[in-house]
């Protein structure tokens, strides 16, 4: 199994935390967000990642290889992380994971490292959820009776959804070769670059490709998009994480 991290953005909302740094390497407790991430990736087995990196992408790519002598990163720099959102950087690194199975990573939640044996357990492909109230800036999940995903989205009504999409997925090998022959066309036919990732995933629900919902809600895991949300995980994360 491979791991994809994506790391490119400018967190422009969390400044001036981000001025100087990218928002993966600030810190929560003992460790950054980045090396919690690449821990709970060890703890499980992992020993090879992608890492696409934007924004300061040197930071990065020095503090993974002096951290990490003994794991294989392939690092891919988006040089536009200005003008592209995170589907852009999930296509750039279709080299590795085109047509395999993987692990992919948003770069800036904060979580329990249980939840990745938890997620790599399954055989199918898997996106987990959080129950908590959602406002409108969240990534909800809609789900029908059966527990299949129906929409996934941020601009779904809150009241429908089951949760948030935590930003952790298992994509196996068939999902996989789907996404990147849809992002195919999103990318150099329909020049979708500044969307979320999300999008191609509610598209793939209408060709038949679904993920297996895993509600994550009892562990705990935190998004740190704002300073405040900042301020808030360094008070909120449980003292065995910290």
């Amino acid at each position: 199994m491979i791991a994809v991290i994506l790391a490119a953005g400018m967190a422009k909302r969390l400044r001036p935390l981000t001025e100087h740094k990218p928002k993966c390497l600030l810190q929560i407790g003992s460790r950054s967000l980045l090396e919690r991430s690449v821990d709970n990736l060890v703890a499980a087995g992992i020993r090879e990642i992608v890492v696409v990196t934007g924004y300061l992408s040197q930071m990065i790519t020095e503090f993974l290889v002096a951290r990490y002598p003994q794991l294989t990163f392939h690092f891919i720099d988006n040089t536009d992380y200005a003008n592209t959102n995170n589907i852009y950087s999930l296509w750039l690194a279709r080299p590795f994971v085109d047509g395999k199975d993987f692990i992919l990573l948003d770069s800036d939640i904060l979580y329990d490292g249980r939840i990745i044996g938890q997620v790599l357990s399954e055989k199918a492909s898997i996106l987990t959820v959080s129950k908590h109230p959602l406002g409108e800036e969240e990534m909800k999940v809609v789900v029908d009776e059966k527990g299949s995903i129906v929409e996934i989205s941020k601009t779904c009504d809150p009241a429908a959804a089951m949760g948030e999409s935590v930003g952790i997925e298992k994509i196996n090998a068939d999902y996989s070769a789907a996404l990147y022959c849809l992002l195919d066309t999103m990318m150099n036919k329909e020049g979708l670059v500044d969307v979320f990732y999300e999008l191609a995933f509610q598209r793939l629900i209408r060709q038949g490709f679904c993920f297996k919902v895993m509600d994550i809600s009892n562990y705990f895991t935190i998004e740190l998009d704002t300073v405040d949300d900042f301020e808030n995980a360094k008070h909120l994360i449980p003292k065995e994480l910290f």
